[in-house]
């Protein structure tokens, strides 16, 4: 269908989560037709759980790897229109690393306890991208860190206190960083700083992805007026869900 990222085709039907609670938080889980110990935490762009993001937790859980999406907004509703991007740039800015961060950490404890994950990773787009740095520099339990054209400006925001480079360097794992090659928002000296944390790394191979006109935010549906953002998102989608199997399904 137009506009929508593919998955690779794993079952008859598309798998269907639900909104659940845990440990006090609101999620989106969705989870395989057959039993996985794989799983994924998804940290949601500033549109926060919207049905694009619930349709790739959605095809998380058809590729075979268990889906937890954190609420980045805390009971607010997660929505693609653009009308409320004024709304969801004031929430960011209320944001609290630590807070967040801990936050992050009772969902992992439920994947790694109730869902019975043996293999936990972390995957996030924009401001949910510079998050999953952060918790894979932080956290030595997860088996990938996944981060889409992710938000680390050179002058950081007031609120942005815990510095994405350092931690990007600390990341265990295998990791993937994926830039748009125009991206307006976060500068290409910006990526090499990231992208030269991620190669100083002794353990966890590196793997990092330039699309060459691909504009900040070039997954979200609102941005595939251009070929070049739909292009991008069509040919990367499939090899990042190749990356979560070979990393959580072993």
């Amino acid at each position: 269908m137009a506009n929508e990222i593919s998955t690779p085709v794993t079952a008859d039907v598309p798998c269907a989560g639900e909104d659940v609670t845990v440990a006090g938080l609101n999620a989106y889980l969705s989870r395989p037709r057959e039993a996985s110990t794989g799983g994924m935490l998804l940290l949601p762009s500033i549109t926060g759980i919207s049905p694009q993001l619930r349709e790739l937790a959605d095809g998380l859980a058809a590729a075979g790897v268990n889906a937890l999406s954190w609420d980045i907004w805390r009971g607010r509703p997660g929505s693609d229109d653009p009308s409320q991007m004024e709304n969801q740039f004031q929430w960011a800015s209320e944001l609290d690393d630590e807070s967040s961060l801990t936050e992050m950490d009772r969902l992992l404890d439920h994947m790694f306890g109730e869902l019975g994950c043996r293999r936990v990773g972390v995957i996030g787009w924009c401001i949910g991208g510079r998050f999953a740095l952060l918790l894979g520099g932080r956290d030595s339990r997860m088996a990938n860190v996944v981060a889409y054209h992710p938000t680390v400006r050179d002058t950081p925001a007031p609120n942005h206190t815990l510095d994405a480079t350092e931690f990007t360097a600390r990341i265990a794992a295998p990791a993937m960083i994926l830039y748009p090659g125009a991206d307006e928002v976060v500068s290409v000296e910006s990526f090499h700083r990231l992208q030269t944390a991620l190669n100083s790394r002794t353990t966890g191979p590196s793997i990092a992805h330039v699309y060459p006109g691909a504009g900040h935010g070039f997954t979200a549906r609102a941005q595939h007026h251009n070929p070049v953002n739909k292009a991008a998102t069509d040919l990367s989608w499939p090899q990042v869900i190749a990356f979560i199997r070979a990393t959580t399904l072993v």
